[in-house]
C-alpha cells in the first residue's frame, strides 16, 4: 500500500494527513492557522513543521510516496509556484512552493515529490475521486467561501490551460455585482456578491447593522425577519446559480458540486442558488445534478494526495 502526505494551505487555516491509494485519511488531520500575512518563508515553515507532526503520527506506516499541497492562488503545478494571488495572503505571488517544501523536509523525506495544485482544484479532485462527484467523466466545481474559487475535472484531473486560470470562476463578470469591487480589484465580480464576506460589505453597503460582521450574522439576521439581509442572501444566491448557468453551458458536465463555507447556510442559500441556476438554463441541461460537496474538510487533502499519487508514479515512468 503506498501513502501519500495531503496538505491544504488557504486563507486562515493549514491541514494536513496522510493519505492511503484507497483515498482513506489514515492519520488524524491536523491543522493550523495560516498566517497569511507574516510572508511566505513563515507559511512554508508552518507546512514544514504540520507536515513532521503528520509523519510522527504515521510512524508505524511506510514513509508517503509523495507530498501533494492544494494551496490558494494561481498554481503553477509544473513547477509548484504562485503566479498569481490576491492579498489574502501577502506576498504570495511568485513563492516557490514545492521547492520550499522538499528544502525544509529534505532530512526526513529527502528527494519527495512534491506536487502542488491550486487549493479548489485539489478540492474538486478529491470530489471527483471519493466523493459527490465519483466516477463523473466531467465535473465542475464552485467553492464559496472566503472567497469563490472553482475548478473542472476531466477523468480525474483538474482540467490545465495556457495560464493555469481555467476554472477560476469567481471572477466572472456577474449581473447585479455593477458596482461591487472584487478583491481582485475590478468590480462586477462574482465574488463581489456571492463570497460570504462579500454579503457582509454588500449589507453594510446597502445600509444594515454594522454590528453583524459575518456571513453567519447575516443570516440569522434574514432568518430574524431583516428584510435587507435575506435581500442580499438571495443577491448572493442568485450570482452563484447564474454563474452555475454559465459552467453548464460551456461544458455541459456530467455534475456540477457545490463546496465552500456557505453550505452551512443549508437551504435558505442552497435551494434559492439551485433554482437560480435551473431558471436560467435550456431544458436539454436543466436536470444536470446540482449537489454539495461530501468530504467535507477533508476534501482538498484527499485531493492533493491524488494529485501526489499520480505526480509519483509519472516520476517513476520518466
Amino acid at each position: 500500500m503506498r501513502y501519500a502526505l495531503g496538505i491544504d494551505l488557504g486563507g486562515t487555516k493549514i491541514a494536513a494527513a496522510l493519505v492511503a491509494e484507497t483515498g482513506q485519511v489514515c492519520t488524524p488531520v491536523r491543522t493550523c492557522p495560516t498566517r497569511a500575512h507574516d510572508g511566505p518563508s513563515e507559511i512554508l515553515d508552518d507546512i514544514a513543521s504540520l507536515a513532521r507532526t503528520v509523519l510522527a503520527d504515521a510512524k508505524n506506516l511506510p514513509a508517503p510516496c509523495a507530498i501533494g499541497l492544494g494551496s490558494a492562488g494561481v498554481i503553477d503545478p509544473e513547477r509548484g509556484t504562485v503566479i498569481s494571488a490576491t492579498d489574502a495572503i501577502t506576498d504570495w505571488t511568485g513563492t516557490r512552493l514545492a521547492d520550499g517544501i522538499a528544502e525544509r523536509l529534505a532530512d526526513v523525506l529527502p528527494a519527495i515529490t512534491v506536487q502542488v495544485e491550486n487549493d479548489v482544484d485539489a478540492h474538486a479532485a478529491g470530489e471527483a475521486w471519493k466523493g459527490a462527484a465519483a466516477g463523473a467523466h466531467c465535473a465542475a466545481m464552485i467553492a464559496v467561501g472566503t472567497g469563490v474559487g472553482g475548478a473542472v475535472i476531466l477523468d480525474g484531473e483538474p482540467l490545465r490551460s495556457r495560464n493555469h486560470f481555467a476554472g477560476e470562476i469567481g471572477h466572472l463578470p456577474i449581473p447585479g455585482a455593477d458596482d461591487i469591487a472584487c478583491t481582485c480589484g475590478i468590480t462586477g465580480h462574482l465574488e463581489a456578491l456571492g463570497a460570504g464576506p462579500s454579503q457582509v460589505r454588500v449589507y453594510h453597503a446597502r445600509g444594515g447593522d454594522r454590528s453583524l460582521t459575518t456571513a453567519i450574522d447575516v443570516h440569522r439576521a434574514a432568518g430574524a425577519g431583516d428584510e435587507l439581509a435575506a435581500q442580499v442572501i438571495a443577491d448572493s444566491a442568485r450570482a452563484v446559480g447564474t454563474a452555475v448557468a454559465a459552467l453548464v453551458t460551456v461544458l455541459d458536465p456530467d455534475v456540477v458540486v457545490i463546496g465552500g463555507g456557505m453550505l452551512g447556510a443549508g437551504p435558505t442559500w442552497f435551494d434559492p442558488m439551485v433554482a437560480a441556476a435551473r431558471a436560467q438554463l435550456v431544458p436539454l441541461v436543466r436536470d444536470i445534478p446540482i449537489v454539495p460537496a461530501t468530504l467535507g474538510s477533508h476534501a482538498a487533502i484527499v485531493g492533493a494526495a491524488r494529485a501526489a499519487f499520480i505526480a509519483s508514479e509519472r516520476t517513476a515512468n520518466d
